[in-house]
């Protein structure tokens, strides 16, 4: 399957729900997608050829959808996974991150000890927005003393302007999206 038709057939499994979460905004549900095993399996391959053309050594997953498609990668990889959490989430010793977003603030956090130096992480989510989330987590992997390997993102809303605000942050680091919207 070429990249065209790989893209195509993941596109074709995103549907677009209106007016959600709030009234003006276009959801996209990826839930055909992930039911669909040609196009769930077609998505981790991808995503995991990301994950050993950079060198990955660790995933991070993004919470929460960044978990259901990080998972399978870092099985497919041969790699650990390690879950990006909401602030509270996380029993034992964490590091955290606040960040600002659109409509207020957040905190994300990692388990201290799951992250250390010689780690090449790559980060994967579903979606790349503003960035926000995204930025945060950079912070925190290289606040635990590894190296960023690269984002890695499903669908990437450029009207949102998330690559130019990690454009800084990823330090050189590739941002892969196979589908922008």
């Amino acid at each position: 399957m070429t990249a065209a038709d790989t893209r195509d057939l993941l596109l074709s499994r995103i549907r677009d729900v209106a007016d959600y979460p709030k009234p003006g905004v276009v959801f996209k549900d990826i839930t055909p997608l992930l039911a669909d095993p040609v196009a769930f399996t077609a998505l981790t391959d991808e995503l995991s050829g990301f994950c050993e053309r950079y060198g990955a050594t660790k995933i991070v997953g993004l919470e929460a959808r960044g978990f259901i498609l990080a998972a399978p990668v870092a099985v497919r990889s041969g790699i650990g996974f390690v879950p990006v959490r909401k602030a509270g989430k996380l029993p034992g010793a964490t590091l955290s991150q606040a960040y600002e977003l659109e409509y207020g603030s957040a905190e994300i956090e990692v388990h201290a000890e799951d992250l250390s130096a010689g780690d090449r992480v790559m980060v994967i989510d579903d979606v790349l927005a503003t960035g926000g989330t995204a930025e945060a987590s950079l912070d925190l992997i290289r606040r635990a003393g590894a190296d960023v390997a690269g984002v890695a993102v499903l669908m990437e809303l450029a009207f949102l302007g998330g690559r130019a605000r990690l454009d800084g942050a990823l330090g050189g680091a590739p941002l892969e999206a196979l589908i922008t919207l």
